[in-house]
């Protein structure tokens, strides 16, 4: 064991110190209401007093432990078929701990960024699926976020939840619509941890175990990351207290009356990072004023702003009138008092916790309507920042400032509890560096493996199509972390749902969440639960040249391949080149189980690319069964992400 794991693993054992009171305690993952892992030894843990002798009964199971020196108890209950509801009871010397409605099934840990996080309440019938979401058998758990440079012994907080229509709005759409598919077709119960993060990378989630030896941090020893770590903390503890005083508040200037100057123009809607405020966290203030007719002053008004990253406080004429704590969720606020004829101000109080900020919808999101007419609130605003990240030297107030935060604080403390497997959304924030992630993916998974075992199956979320389809085939730093992601699948018990067909080009957060958690069960229920059935589109396979045109097979064609979306049949989103390497639309057919490519402007083809680009909007080659095929290339020209 290396000086750092060394290190590591004193501070965990000096965490637990913390637990050892005359109490025993469970882990915040044990609560009434959870699912245990069906067909596995049952490991149950916590904490008490020294030397204090547990016991714990479940499901016709009695186990006895001793606390260690730290505190620290564990019992193995044996592996249990599926089924329930039962009682757990754990008893120490000073107090007894039961649970109730308890489950044994299928537990999946659900992680990534903000698609994973994404909300059923904000996605695409949002409504129905709250009122029909009544499935006793599936059970939720969000991980509250956290933040940690050292695995910490126990989450910051969660609770389980039996899924019902008061229970669902606020949890994972994609984790939810993956789990209900799996309890229909299993008949069997299904527990979902949500673990997510909107705007990460992936190295805060891989342990420091596998980060350390990444090249860029060979050179952190011990005493220079505990360095890093007092410093960064001292300069992160005079940034929170600036957030905690913000002088915008205390100078009220959400009031237009107040004497208020430096304010510079901006358009909304827009992510401030991509703006000249840049990629700060902290506090910014947005203004801008708008004309209402006289003759519909006074009248109820409905003020929409989009979604906004990540909190806001809205003031119509220097009146509060909604606040909201979700990146998430569309802003919409009701003004029963109406409003004044002429100008009416509003303004905006925005804190960014981590990655972008700002109002970042769609032009057409922001509006206000009163009497039936909507007056735009899209165009030039003004800011005025009051506390950013960069005036205390704090370069991000996140996750992605340092390796393993995310996997010390919010995976760390499960990885003692039996899973089945895991699905993973996340990618758009490595996407700069699509090449490193063939590395960086792999080892990910390896890494949770590692800590659950090797048996512990994997599925993940292809990158969705976004932003402006290109006119002509271009480099695309989202195609290559696309390939980065399919070249994971040569890894065993691995699979990947294709989704280039339900993005949004103007929204990285697509609505149809649906589709997605659809997708990823059905890799699951081939791979894992061993269903015939076709899981997934069409994968490239190989290429066969013949005079200026290329033949290409497939593998999962299912019941034979489809140009959807054409009746001629015809299939978009092909590009061809030769030695040159300059690539151009292409001509393509179908031919039994084959797809012919050509175009009179190359003569010696020697590439092919299929839907390679940001948002290949147009690529419509399906198996009959609807599924999309896998974006490709043939050549293995150098990646314009290859550093």
């Amino acid at each position: 064991m290396n000086k750092t794991r060394i290190l590591m693993t004193a501070a965990f054992l000096l965490l637990t110190v913390a637990f050892a009171t005359a109490e025993v305690k469970l882990p915040k993952v044990f609560t009434n209401n959870m699912v245990l892992q069906r067909d596995k030894p049952v490991k149950v843990w916590g904490w008490a007093a020294k030397g204090e002798s547990v016991a714990v009964s479940f499901n016709g199971q009695q186990a006895k432990a001793k606390a260690n020196n730290q505190g620290a108890w564990v019992v193995t209950l044996p592996a249990m078929l599926y089924g329930g509801p039962f009682d757990m009871t754990v008893t120490g010397k000073a107090n007894t701990v039961t649970l109730k409605n308890i489950l044994i099934g299928d537990v999946w840990i659900c992680s990534g960024q903000s698609n994973m996080e994404w909300i059923i309440r904000n996605t695409n019938h949002a409504e129905k699926e709250i009122a029909e979401s009544a499935y006793p058998s599936i059970r939720l758990f969000t991980v509250e976020k956290a933040l940690s440079f050292t695995p910490k012994p126990d989450l910051a907080g969660g609770t389980w939840l039996e899924c019902n229509p008061a229970t669902i709005g606020d949890f994972s759409a994609v984790a939810y619509f993956f789990g209900r598919k799996l309890n229909k077709e299993l008949n069997i119960p299904i527990g979902l941890i949500n673990s997510s993060w909107g705007g990460t990378n992936i190295q805060t989630w891989t342990s420091w175990d596998v980060m350390s030896q990444q090249e860029e941090y060979k050179s952190l020893t011990p005493a220079k990351y505990t360095e890093m770590v007092n410093n960064r903390g001292t300069a992160q503890e005079k940034y929170a207290a600036a957030l905690k005083i913000d002088k915008g508040m205390a100078e009220k200037w959400f009031d237009p009356a107040a004497s208020v100057t430096g304010w510079k123009k901006i358009q909304v809607p827009s992510n401030w990072d991509q703006t000249e405020i840049g990629p700060e966290d902290g506090i910014v203030w947005f203004k801008s004023e708008f004309d209402v007719p006289a003759d519909l002053a006074g009248k109820p008004a409905t003020i929409s702003l989009g979604p906004i990253d990540d909190w806001d406080e809205t003031y119509i004429n220097g009146v509060l009138v909604g606040k909201e704590y979700d990146f998430t969720k569309p802003r919409i606020y009701t003004l029963n008092t109406g409003l004044k004829a002429g100008k009416n101000s509003i303004i905006i109080k925005i804190t960014d916790v981590v990655g972008g900020g700002g109002l970042y919808g769609n032009p057409e999101q922001l509006f206000v309507e009163v009497g039936g007419q909507k007056i735009s609130l899209a165009g030039e605003w003004q800011y005025k920042p009051s506390v950013l990240s960069s005036y205390y030297g704090v370069k991000s107030w996140g996750p992605n400032e340092f390796p393993s935060q995310l996997y010390n604080a919010m995976i760390a403390p499960l990885t003692q509890y039996s899973l089945k497997g895991a699905i993973w959304y996340q990618g758009e924030n490595n996407a700069y560096e699509a090449f490193k992630y063939r590395t960086l993916f792999p080892n990910l998974i390896n890494d949770w493996r590692s800590k659950w075992g090797n048996d512990l199956s994997f599925y993940w979320v292809q990158l969705a199509n976004f932003m402006k389809p290109a006119d002509e085939p271009v480099e695309s730093q989202w195609a290559e972390l696309r390939e980065a992601q399919t070249k994971t699948l040569s890894l065993p018990n691995t699979g990947q749902a294709v989704i280039i067909d339900i993005g949004e080009a103007n929204d990285i957060h697509p609505r149809n969440k649906q589709d997605v958690g659809y997708r990823l069960a059905l890799a699951a229920l081939k791979t894992t639960y061993a269903k015939d059935i076709v899981y997934a589109g069409p994968i490239y396979q190989s290429m066969k040249i013949q005079g200026n045109k290329v033949l290409l097979s497939f593998s999962n064609t299912g019941s034979g391949l489809v140009a959807l979306r054409d009746k001629y049949h015809y299939i978009r989103g092909f590009a061809i080149a030769g030695a040159d390497k300059k690539f151009v639309w292409a001509n393509a057919y179908l031919e039994g189980d084959q797809v012919v490519v050509s175009s009179d402007a190359v003569k010696n083809p020697v590439a092919v690319r299929y839907a390679w680009g940001d948002n290949p909007d147009d690529a419509n080659l399906y198996n009959q069964e609807g599924l999309p095929a896998t974006p490709f290339r043939t050549d293995d020209w150098k990646p314009i992400t290859q550093k």
